[in-house]
């Protein structure tokens, strides 16, 4: 039998890379650049500084070296075993059939120097707990070798497969094992790939607009870390003896170049964030791939998927495109680990949901007119109140704004209102709310695990209630805002007789 062989086979201990030795003082040397480089300008580049500098890179560069030497992982019969440090030494156990997902990560330092970051998690067998082991860095071809061993002896020690079990490849033959016992690559069934189209949806983004901003604000701060009071001062200096004037002119030019950049920004913020996006189906996982100068691959098991968000903001619904993301049981990382597909239109994503996990049919149920007034008082009341103490008190400019606010709170609720809705299909159940960040939440009917209804005083007199359908996944819980309250018990009801049904009950003979 082949040394890393999936049937359970222990293997020897393995070593990182041994570009170890340049990845983690690379690493390490980018975030003490800029202050030796303001140390030595500073310092006028004398001996003493250049030697307590070159000093620093020798000890970054034995660090790696030690690292490198002290570093083991050793995948046996039941559990991956990391053991690492010189004088303090640390060995963590990782239970194979407790690894949620295996990600593959490259940056692109570990791009050119053929390495990958394999980081694994898993569960710790405690309320809430998690304990993940890291591998910086390990060769490419080892870090996918790695994680296809892994999820297959975690998948024949759950007894979802059997150890002989080789997965199939794309055109349903059996995939030859590997050299090292492991089975070959297998591409697996693809069900999406970016079309180039796609990256102009950045601009849809308001997050991707403020890229911009963003990057201002990190070089501030960069600056602002290394050169701290030199860089005020010399910035005020420079603002005192400039004319006042021309600082208006270069500010206004500044802020109108930025603004007329935001869609270039957002386009180039998406498209490196997504480059090459693809997701896949294979050894019963979702394989989500994306990102140009950072590569990252995210395995997510389908039986722990329960579900999944369409989520959009009043731009992206202009154009009808919406994000997907995953609702998965026991997920670090949500934000970052559960994207399915980047914002996209409606139609695709649609249709990738469909082949992928399974689409939602049924309809929304609309929720109460006395919704809409209460959305309307919501939107409608702060700027309002705004608007009368700046007629009585304020100057004329706090009048137009108020009233802006205020007529712009009509649509607004009225968007929130619409926005509302719930409902079932007979296999999933599907919640949704929101109008700035507007998301649909499709849950699979046996993830439902709990009803919690809330009121308030408010919510009463009209009969509502907030209605959350609680599940073991994701956000723990989607609530359907607003609801009928008697309606929303007979939804309930519908879904999960058994559960809901002695509440109902008069226990009274």
């Amino acid at each position: 039998m082949h040394e890393g062989s999936l049937s359970g086979e222990p293997e020897r201990a393995r070593r990182l890379s041994v570009r170890t030795m340049v990845v983690g003082p690379i690493n390490q040397l980018r975030s003490l650049l800029l202050p030796i480089i303001a140390g030595l300008v500073v310092g006028g580049f004398n001996p003493w500084v250049m030697s307590a500098a070159g000093a620093g890179v020798v000890a970054l560069l034995v660090g790696g070296f030690i690292t490198w030497r002290t570093t083991r992982y050793e995948v046996a019969a039941d559990h991956l075993e990391i053991r690492k440090g010189l004088l303090s030494r640390s060995r963590r156990t990782i239970p194979l059939e407790r690894i949620r997902g295996v990600d593959v990560t490259s940056t692109l330092l570990h791009r050119v120097l053929g390495v990958a970051v394999v980081r694994i998690e898993a569960a710790a067998g405690s309320a809430g707990g998690s304990e993940d082991g890291k591998l910086d860095a390990v060769d490419t071809a080892e870090a996918e070798r790695l994680r296809r061993v892994l999820l297959h002896r975690r998948a024949v020690l759950t007894g979802r497969t059997a150890p002989a079990d080789v997965p199939a490849s794309g055109d349903g033959t059996s995939a030859a094992p590997g050299a090292d016992g492991a089975p070959a690559v297998d591409e697996g069934v693809l069900h999406f790939s970016i079309p180039r189209s796609w990256y102009l949806y950045g601009v849809l983004s308001l997050g991707y607009l403020l890229t911009p901003f963003a990057v201002l604000s990190a070089l501030f701060g960069a600056v602002q870390q290394t050169a701290g009071e030199w860089a005020t001062d010399a910035f005020i200096d420079w603002v005192e003896a400039s004319d006042r004037n021309g600082l208006v002119v270069v500010a206004v030019a500044a802020a109108v170049v930025i603004v007329l950049l935001m869609p270039v920004f957002a386009v180039v913020s998406y498209a490196l964030t997504h480059w090459g996006f693809t997701l896949r189906e294979r050894d019963g996982s979702l394989v989500a791939e994306r990102g140009l100068l950072t590569r990252r691959s995210v395995t997510l098991e389908k039986r722990r998927i329960r579900g999944y968000e369409l989520l959009d903001n009043p731009l992206e619904r202009l154009r009808r495109a919406v994000r997907l993301r995953a609702i998965v049981t026991g997920l670090g990382d949500t934000a970052g680990r559960s994207v399915l597909l980047p914002i996209g239109p409606r139609a695709r994503v649609g249709e990738v949901v469909e082949r992928a996990l399974g689409r939602y049919t049924g309809t929304l149920r609309r929720h109460p007119a006395a919704a809409l007034r209460r959305r309307l008082v919501r939107s409608v009341g702060p700027p309002a109140v705004a608007l009368a103490l700046a007629a009585a008190f304020g100057p004329t400019w706090t009048v137009v704004a108020a009233l802006v606010l205020t007529v712009a709170g009509v649509p607004l609720g009225i968007d929130r209102y619409r926005s509302l809705g719930h409902g079932h299909d007979g296999e999933r159940v599907s919640v949704r709310s929101g109008s700035l960040s507007r998301s649909q939440a499709t849950v699979e009917r046996a993830a439902v695990i709990g009803w919690t209804w809330r009121q308030t005083l408010f919510q009463r007199p009209p009969g509502l209630a907030d209605l959350q359908v609680t599940v073991g996944a994701g956000a723990g819980g989607y609530t359907a805002g607003d609801a009928s309250f008697e309606e929303s018990v007979a939804f309930a009801a519908e879904i999960t007789p058994d559960m809901v049904r002695p509440f109902l009950e008069d226990p009274r003979p």
